[in-house]
């Protein structure tokens, strides 16, 4: 009886250790990883700016600080009521600082004297049509005269989602160009995307310019922008 015992017990370990075998097999058993070539690419369109963003602050000296306030909100008012009067709305006008403080006259021995206190209150706005940047600037300068300051124009789209789009096709197709470059020297083909992961969004790269025109009136030079998408594309090969 112990022989049979034995037998049936060594037929029984054999089994176990074929379905063991079977069941921790080496990863090298396993599918092999797909093959794949990965690149990065960027697509650029030019585009003509539509709109301006313009920077402007309104400011004034007195002789004590709530003089001084009194007397940059009187100049602020009157830079809104031009902005308002030459086709910027309300929702365009946005306030982005006010501030008051002491200024001092310093002579050459380092003694400091107060001369008054200075307030200013800047804005920044949003001329949604372009051609009329020009005159806007004009009517801020002539609503506060020397109390106003420019301290900047810049160009930009105001909606770059169709442009952003184009960018993205031109991107794309110089992915696949680069990609196919690479297969040819490898002696494969591409297949199928694997993945495609786009930058942190498309950059519009602006253009500040202003300048008079002959007969004395601002006008402000739009350019062109450049629309730029980056991407990476992983695609398998065969």
């Amino acid at each position: 009886m112990k022989p049979t015992y034995m037998k049936k017990f060594a037929i029984a370990s054999v089994a176990l250790s074929l379905i063991g075998g079977f069941a921790l097999a080496p990863a090298s058993m396993a599918a092999a990883p797909t093959r794949s070539i990965s690149v990065n690419a960027e697509g650029t369109v030019k585009v003509t700016p539509d709109a301006v963003r313009l920077s402007a602050t309104a400011t004034a000296m007195a002789a004590s600080n709530k003089s001084a306030l009194s007397e940059a909100s009187k100049v602020a008012a009157a830079v809104r009521k031009a902005l308002l009067e030459n086709g910027v709305a309300k929702t365009e006008i946005a306030t982005q600082s006010i501030t008051s403080y002491p200024e001092y006259n310093y002579s050459t021995d380092g003694v400091s004297q107060l001369i008054g206190y200075r307030a200013s209150q800047s804005f920044d706005i949003t001329i949604k049509k372009a051609s009329n940047a020009g005159t806007v600037v004009d009517a801020v300068v002539e609503a506060g005269g020397d109390n106003v300051q420019i301290n900047g124009v810049s160009p930009f789209v105001l909606d770059a989602t169709k442009t952003s789009s184009s960018a993205r096709a031109v991107a794309v197709k110089n992915a696949r160009a680069k990609a196919q470059s690479y297969a040819k020297l490898l002696g494969v083909k591409l297949g199928r995307v694997i993945t495609l992961t786009e930058g942190s969004g498309p950059s519009v790269f602006p253009i500040m310019a202003m300048a008079k025109d002959s007969a004395g009136a601002t006008e402000i030079d739009l350019g062109q922008q450049d629309v730029t998408v980056s991407i990476s594309v992983q695609w398998a090969i065969n």
